[in-house]
């Protein structure tokens, strides 16, 4: 794990961003597409802000989400209404997005179908992640009903899970796939997070702490 600390917010939602564009712009240069994978949340909205205007071919970059909540694209909680909102805009709008939702009422009636849209994104060029006080990332949640399943090395790409105290199932990368990309950021802000942050590298238990499945490979990014 690398650890990058920034003075403000602002500072690192700007270079993380230029980071980000980087990458994806090499990527592009040198392979048919790039596979952006992103987290949902308000943490990544001022980095999508400033890297939808960087400047390379967008139209080649297959932008889809770590995690969604089984929710409609206009419900209040969906991942995918943020990043077209923020994301998917200016040169970015360009970009192929891939979903994590279909309409269904369960979505184990649609995950054969949502992980045949997959196949030739993996391994991810570029992986963005956050990371919750409780340690859990994408929607690998601690102690979570299939948690186990989903951190095996012969995990299928895509899972539904169901965290306890959740309004509603969701479906994530699972993670080997999290773990394969082939550039790893994952972006926190605040003090509790950074203590989050030391206890998952020092207990290296994925049940307990998923983040720490990825946190070997991982640039992370942490401003107060």
């Amino acid at each position: 794990m690398k650890l990058i600390e920034y003075p403000d917010q602002d500072m690192m939602m700007i270079d993380v961003a230029n980071h980000l564009a980087g990458e994806l712009a090499d990527c592009v240069m040198n392979h048919d597409h790039a596979s952006f994978a992103v987290p949902g949340g308000t943490t990544p909205g001022p980095i999508f802000d400033v890297l939808c205007a960087a400047d390379f071919d967008w139209s080649r970059v297959h932008v889809f989400l770590t995690d969604e909540r089984w929710v409609p694209e206009d419900h209040e909680r969906s991942n995918t209404g943020l990043i077209r909102d923020r994301l998917l805009v200016g040169r970015a709008a360009a970009a192929h997005f891939v979903p994590l939702y279909a309409e269904a009422e369960r979505p184990e009636d649609k995950l054969a179908d949502l992980a045949t849209a997959f196949e030739g994104e993996f391994p991810i060029s570029v992986l963005l992640l956050g990371m919750g006080t409780d340690m859990h990332t994408a929607s690998l949640f601690p102690y979570a009903e299939g948690l186990e399943a989903a951190l095996a090395d012969d995990a299928p790409p895509l899972m539904v899970m169901r965290p306890a105290g959740q309004p509603e199932p969701r479906v994530t990368l699972t993670a080997p796939v999290l773990r394969a990309a082939m550039s790893t950021h994952l972006v926190i802000t605040g003090t509790e997070k950074r203590r989050a942050l030391d206890r998952a590298a020092a207990l290296q238990d994925p049940m307990e702490a998923p983040v720490s499945a990825i946190l070997p490979g991982a640039t992370v990014h942490w401003a107060e």
